[in-house]
């Protein structure tokens, strides 16, 4: 069985089971909020009350009795309200006692009423989550460059990994409450939500993100991924999860710069492994992290960057930096690069090297 949104999607969980709408499910951030039982308005509106007392409460002593100054008028009132019960600054009549015992009733009212408004609030923040939404939405808030992940499957969760290993900010959007109890245990920030939602994206920094993968097993969740993402941030890197050959087109047309199929992959790579085993296995160590001490990275060309912008090839070479392959387009590349070949600003270098020395090139295109 599978279930619809006010939108007429289907969610269906990894499970097959239906997955409960975004709003009937969500905390306080982001989407649509649980109602707050005490707010800044209502303190602020009790306050006025507990002053207005006071005030009430101090004209009208000085008024039952002219001779009483203003300072007496306000002890005598404040005392009364919080029943603390001193002595009588002044003797009292009929008119004075009635009018004591009435505000007596009143700061009565006021102390219970101060109490379970503190009550209610401590309440609310320990059972909502707000203190931990509200930190989760200070750290996002505070992210830039950052990747973000819809979907934290058995896909997603490797994924999420090697973007850490890689040194990449992780932000993981997901609409089932284990997937991202998943993500909290592994310390990753996550937004819980629908992705197609634009409040979603806009919660974890769409705007402020460099690349967006979307892992969701449903090729209609993708597209619609990517075309709220494509809205928010045109320049957005966008990687897609195609769960159909067919899709793959229209995730392309929605607006992804790259698309892949976990199960097509998976039959190139079971291929390559039984023809060429150690080639892959060589692919492997230099891309992983921590297995070998040299690297493979892609390093784009800065406008004037002093180590690549005009440099050659060979003068990279003599620093250990090896460039196999320049991007000249789309999918377009010049292999082995001669030593005299000229770098320029915009090109995309595909190079190998120490571990150190790539991560001392990046830190430079960072800066740059």
């Amino acid at each position: 069985m599978a279930d619809t949104d006010e939108l007429g999607r289907t969610r269906v969980r990894s499970d097959g089971a239906a997955a409960a709408p975004a709003h009937a499910r969500r905390g306080t951030w982001p989407g649509v909020a649980a109602p707050a039982v005490i707010t800044s308005t209502h303190v602020r509106i009790w306050l006025g009350v507990v002053l207005a007392a006071i005030a009430i409460g101090t004209t009208g002593y000085m008024l039952l009795d002219p001779g009483w100054r203003l300072i007496d008028a306000l002890y005598m009132t404040v005392i009364t309200l919080t029943t603390v019960g001193f002595r009588e600054v002044q003797p009292l009549g009929d008119a004075g006692r009635v009018w004591t015992m009435v505000l007596s009733l009143a700061g009565v009212g006021l102390i219970f009423g101060s109490v379970g408004i503190v009550a209610e609030y401590l309440v609310v923040e320990a059972t909502s989550g707000r203190r931990e939404a509200q930190r989760m939405a200070d750290a996002v808030n505070k992210l830039s460059g950052h990747y973000i992940l819809c979907g934290y499957g058995r896909v997603g969760l490797t994924v999420a990994r090697e973007l850490v290993h890689a040194g990449r900010k992780v932000i993981v959007i997901d609409i089932l409450p284990e997937s991202l109890a998943r993500a909290r245990r592994e310390g990753f920030l996550e937004v819980e939500g629908d992705a197609t939602e634009e409040a979603t994206l806009r919660a974890a920094g769409i705007e402020r993100a460099t690349g967006l993968i979307t892992t969701i097993d449903s090729d209609a969740h993708n597209v619609y991924v990517i075309l709220s993402a494509r809205a928010l941030n045109p320049k957005l890197f966008v990687v897609a999860r195609a769960n159909t050959e067919d899709s793959e087109a229209r995730l392309m047309q929605a607006g992804a710069s790259r698309v892949v199929s976990p199960y097509t992959m998976a039959g190139h790579r079971l291929a390559e492994l039984a023809t060429r085993p150690r080639v892959v296995d060589f692919i492997d160590a230099a891309l992983s992290h921590g297995e070998l001490a040299f690297s493979m990275e892609e390093v784009e060309v800065v406008a004037g960057d002093p180590t690549l912008d005009g440099a050659t090839v060979g003068s990279l070479r003599d620093t250990g930096v090896f460039v196999l392959a320049i991007v000249t387009g789309e999918k377009s590349y010049e292999a082995n690069p001669p030593a005299d070949r000229i770098l320029s600003a915009g090109e995309t270098l595909v190079v190998s090297g120490s571990v150190s020395r790539l991560r001392e090139l990046r830190g430079i295109e960072a800066k740059s």
